[in-house]
């Protein structure tokens, strides 16, 4: 009798980003909850740079530009709102850094593909805007904590992966992205360099389960319970 195995076929998108969520949590238990695990913070390096692949690969095949966009946008009014009304930070996260990135994606699109002055001029100022925020607006707001998650480097690494073609240009400057973030972070951000063997096996597929939802609420939820803990455990200590 012949066993049939079943031949590994890559991995989807969707998984792809069930490993990115599950770094994250990781990551965010770390810093919260077990700082002394510093390997949960190494785990927790893959996440932002998955989920920066894929970022971009949403916005590739996404049949409603507008809506893709006004779903982050959606999420990072929410968390900002959360994060003021709990800690009074002003700390932006991943989901405004992300926005950045898709905002800028379609200007610069707009621009290679219509190539008329309006365009170039609105691409210039999406880059522009970009760098003011990740960079000029941190050090005039420097009494406060504000800053962008990833910085400038994390709002480019979805659009370095956007316009590479093919599967191995986008993955060499998708490495080239991750490397420039841990040149300018150091320490563990190094170890999102990980990730880009994960992507390469990537089989370019969404997947057959609809889980966009699950990423959009997932976010909020588990810094809710993450947060809810942590305050238990001081309560406990204290």
């Amino acid at each position: 009798m012949q066993i049939q195995t079943k031949k590994f076929a890559g991995l989807t998108g969707n998984q792809l980003k069930l490993l990115a969520l599950f770094a994250m949590t990781c990551d965010h238990v770390g810093l919260q909850l077990l700082p002394q695990f510093i390997i949960l913070r190494i785990i927790g390096r893959l996440a932002a740079p998955l989920f920066a692949y894929m970022i971009a690969e949403g916005c590739r095949y996404t049949h409603d530009r507008g809506r893709y966009l006004g779903r982050l946008l959606g999420m990072a009014a929410l968390c900002q709102i959360a994060y003021f009304a709990a800690m009074r930070s002003l700390y932006q996260c991943i989901f405004v850094t992300f926005s950045l990135s898709v905002c800028l994606i379609y200007a610069l699109d707009s621009a290679v593909r219509r190539r008329t002055p309006s365009s170039v001029l609105l691409a210039a100022a999406a880059l522009a805007a970009a760098v003011f925020i990740t960079v000029e607006l941190p050090r005039i707001l420097i009494h406060t904590d504000f800053d962008v998650d990833y910085g400038l480097w994390g709002v480019m690494l979805p659009v370095l992966v956007y316009f590479g073609r093919g599967k191995w240009e986008k993955l060499a400057l998708f490495t080239i992205g991750v490397s420039l973030l841990g040149l300018h972070y150091g320490g563990a951000q190094w170890w999102g360099l990980l990730s880009v063997p994960l992507l390469a096996l990537y089989n370019g597929k969404k997947g057959t389960w609809n889980i966009g939802p699950l990423f959009y609420w997932y976010y909020p939820a588990h810094l809710v319970v993450i947060y809810g803990l942590s305050l238990l455990l001081e309560r406990a200590a204290g």
